[in-house]
Parts: structure tokens; sequence; C-alpha cells
């Protein structure tokens, strides 16, 4: 009989695009890892739009044991849209991601699982020993994973691994886009969760063929970008757009008093250096940046108050009024 809902444990998540010939070996692989610890689990794979035979795959594993459960995509939206899905269709207490080309080990779960009874409400997994292309997807990533750790201040040594655990809690009121899927920890880290890292195995892929290439490492920065916006001035865009046209205003004034000195002691016509046209563009620039910053901030409480949104987590509440409602979702702070 299917498990309800209440009682499961572990909800892993797997998005997949043209696998065929890995759903058969991944969902053996899953079953014999999980099955051991002992705990209630589900298996979601989500079927991205795959043009190839991965759908009918899923079918018949669905029909094998249904602790596995299938999510059909219409059209291709890529994997953070399907891990998305997953997260949203998922009932366990625990979600762990993972990929479906068995690079990653099911037997590494548990280790997660492991870590994550330690306290923590976050752990990545580290493919240290990776078995990828040097040039073409390792050292790319290496690059991407330091700019990431220094820009965020989460250091991780690998965003890119999708094998990872979380708490429930930590991924209530997340809405993921474009790549975001692998800043799950910037995010959650962000809220105040504590975020684990270790090492896990990393295998050849045998099946298939990869969907990552280095235009995937550029979406990734640009992606880092809008993070790096929605976790520290999500609330308070004003200061972001705010210090950068006071400091064009201050480059404007400094760049006046400086045309001007030159034209009291040097003689030196204003039309002969390009300090007025600078000038100008900082002056424009500075209070239009004010003047978005504003806008921005009209947005964001149009936004949170609209909703009934709040900017705060709470955690728990130690002697409650009789009858008010106490929960981490009541202030959920979400990104979307």
């Amino acid at each position: 009989m299917d498990q309800a809902v209440s009682e499961i444990a572990l909800s892993v998540v797997i998005p997949l695009y043209n696998e065929e010939d890995n759903v058969a070996p991944l969902c053996d692989a899953l079953l014999a890892a999980l099955v051991p610890l002992g705990r209630s689990f589900e298996i979601i794979l989500v079927n991205d739009g795959s043009r190839d035979g991965t759908e009918a795959r899923l079918a018949e594993a669905a029909k094998r044991d249904p602790r596995i459960r299938v999510l059909n995509f219409r059209s291709n939206k890529g994997q953070t849209a399907a891990m998305m899905a997953g997260i949203d269709y998922a009932a366990g207490e625990v979600i762990v991601p993972m990929d479906g080309d068995l690079q990653n080990d099911p037997k590494d779960i548990g280790r997660l699982l492991a870590k994550l009874e330690e306290g923590y409400e976050v752990v990545s997994g580290w493919r240290r020993d990776r078995q990828d292309s040097y040039m073409i997807r390792t050292f790319p990533s290496k690059i991407a994973n330091w700019v990431i750790s220094r820009a965020s201040g989460v250091k991780l040594h690998d965003y890119g691994c999708s094998l990872k655990a979380y708490r429930r809690e930590v991924l209530r009121g997340f809405r993921l886009y474009g790549e975001m899927h692998r800043f799950i920890p910037i995010y959650a880290a962000a809220q105040g969760a504590r975020v684990a890292e270790i090492p896990v195995s990393h295998h050849a892929r045998k099946f298939g063929q990869s969907k990552y290439g280095l235009n995937r490492t550029i979406k990734v920065l640009l992606d880092l970008l809008v993070v790096k916006f929605l976790t520290k001035y999500r609330t308070k865009p004003i200061y972001l757009f705010g210090q950068a046209g006071v400091g064009l205003l201050i480059l404007a004034f400094l760049a006046g008093l400086w045309a001007i000195y030159l034209k009291l002691f040097h003689g030196t016509s204003f039309i002969q250096t390009p300090l007025p046209l600078l000038v100008s563009l900082c002056i424009i620039s500075g209070l239009m940046c004010l003047l978005m910053g504003l806008l921005a901030e009209l947005i964001m409480r149009v936004y949170y108050e609209s909703q009934g949104k709040a900017d705060y987590r709470v955690k728990s509440v130690l002697n409650p009024r009789e009858g008010a409602a106490a929960n981490d979702t009541a202030g959920s702070s979400a990104i979307e």
C-alpha cells in the first residue's frame, strides 16, 4: 500500500531529460541504497520533456514500485524548473535532489542524512574526485565555485553538485528560476540555516550525453548577480541604488571642481576637457539610480503588503499566548 504523506521521511527528487538508458539502473540503485536506511521514502522522477523513451521507461518503473512517483512535463523547461516541481510535490521531511545520469552515487544519501542529524539544515555534496573533462567541466566549475563562495560568503567547494540534503522547512517559500537550484544553500544560509559540506562519490557517465557546457558557467555567474541582490538588498533596494547614485553625484561634484580649477588657475577652457560631459553624465546617472531605488522600494512594499508576507521566519515560540498561531511559515520571506 502507498504511504501516507505524513509518514514519508525522505523524498529524493531527480530531474531527467533524455536519460532512457539510465532510468532502470538508476531506480535499482536508489532502491538498493534507500531500503537499508530504514526510513519511509519516495522517489520523485521529473521528466523534463524528454524526446526519447524516458517517459515510457519511467512509466515502467512507477508500475513496478509505488514509491516511485513520476512527473511528466509537456515540454523541456530546464533543470531548475524540474527540480522546483519535484520539491513542490515532495512530502518528505528531508528532501534530497540529485542528478539522473548515474554520476551521483545513491549510496551517499545515507552519509548526507547522517551529517544532517548533527544539527545542520543543509548538507551539500562535494565531488572532490570529479570524473569529468578537466578543461571543459572541472576547471570552469572551480572558478565559478570560487567566485560564488567569495560573493555569497557561503564557502562551498562544489555548488554545482546536485546531490544535497535539505530539511523541508528551509525550502518553504523558495521559488527558483534560471540555474538557481545550485544557490539554495545561499538562500538557506541567509535565513539562518546551518550549512555543511561532505565529499561524495562521482562516477563517469555511462549512458547518454551531458547537457552541460561552458555556456552554463556564464549563466550561473549571471544568476549569481540576481542571488546576491535577492539575499542582500531584496527588502532595501534603495541601499544599492542609492549608494550608486550618491557615488555618481560625488564624482560629478569632484569633476566639476576640477574643471573650475583648470579654468581659473590654468586657463583651460571647459570645452578643452571632457570634464563637463562627465559631470553631466554622472548627474543624470546618479539621479536615475536614486529614482530607481525609490521605485524599487515602492515595488517591494506593494509586494509584501499585498500578499501578506513578512521578511522574517519564526523558528519557535516559547509560552505562546492561547490561540496564537506560531509556525515557521507565518513569517516566511519567500523569494518569488
